[in-house]
């Protein structure tokens, strides 16, 4: 049973999710979406982003929304400022690095590197690059290999449109890799490896830390598995419609879907008419 109203601290940051929450399927940021966190601010009510994306890919989010506060990207790996300027980071090990990037291969996926700042492909022509170019708004860069760059590695990307190799893939990592790194599908056709503390659940804490607001003030919004954690850690969550069964299970609410305005009617019914409710109360 979800708990009365009246128990709960008054919310003082929005923490949100970007693709499949934030965004459209088409990955289009509405005028309803702009609108409501506009609301939001109006109320006295911070908010920010966290993603799996890289710094540089969340650019125009930022930029559309006026987001002022520290973001998080690589599901935690990375919390910097609006401006790009790193406040923390956790890297993937550069040995770790290397021996996932030789799994990746042999399951006959493509493998991507990005760093706080660029983005690195071995295949300009390899599955989803043009789609990733798209999404981030930036190039990647072709390298023959990846060897330069293992030590500055923010995530490594497994990609591929053999949805069971790449499931496969991420269980031959969990087994030979074990707790030196986080391993998780964001799309069927993405395995995103990181650091072993990036995660979102890490990203709302250390929001916290930056922001100085206690967890329990904290409302976050997401669609899939990787946002259970940052769930876990905020005083509210929200599932979008178009999550899975389990992530809605994992949800303080749950709202309509990212192709519904459900980002934007999760502000309105979930915390801005809370915050009402409860100043009446």
């Amino acid at each position: 049973m979800t708990e009365p109203v009246k128990s709960r601290p008054p919310i003082r940051l929005l923490i949100s999710d970007i693709d499949g929450t934030l965004l459209t399927h088409e990955k289009v940021l509405t005028p309803g979406a702009i609108a409501a966190v506009q609301k939001l601010k109006d109320a006295g009510i911070r908010f920010t982003l966290t993603s799996s994306r890289p710094p540089r890919g969340m650019k125009s989010q930022i930029t559309a929304l006026n987001v002022t506060e520290p973001i998080a990207a690589f599901n935690g790996g990375m919390i910097v400022q609006p401006d790009s300027t790193v406040l923390k980071k956790r890297l993937v090990p550069g040995d770790v690095a290397a021996k996932v990037i030789k799994i990746i291969s042999d399951f006959r996926l493509s493998a991507w590197l990005f760093t706080d700042r660029d983005w690195f492909v071995r295949d300009p022509n390899g599955p989803h690059v043009d789609r990733e170019q798209h999404t981030v708004n930036f190039l990647a860069t072709v390298v023959a290999d990846f060897n330069a760059v293992l030590d500055q590695a923010g995530k490594i990307v497994g990609v591929s449109d053999d949805f069971d190799a790449v499931v496969r893939c991420e269980k031959a990592i969990h087994a030979e890799c074990g707790n030196s790194l986080a391993a998780s599908r964001s799309q069927p056709y993405y395995l995103d490896v990181t650091h072993p503390q990036a995660n979102k659940g890490q990203a709302v804490l250390d929001l916290s830390d930056v922001l100085k607001i206690p967890t329990e003030q904290i409302a976050t919004i997401g669609d899939m598995p990787a946002d259970v954690f940052m769930f876990a850690k905020s005083g509210i969550s929200i599932a979008m419609g178009n999550s899975s069964p389990e992530v809605k299970a994992a949800a303080t609410f749950v709202t309509d879907s990212n192709d519904e305005e459900g980002f934007a009617k999760a502000i309105d019914r979930f915390i801005l008419q809370q915050a009402a409710i409860a100043e009446v109360r």
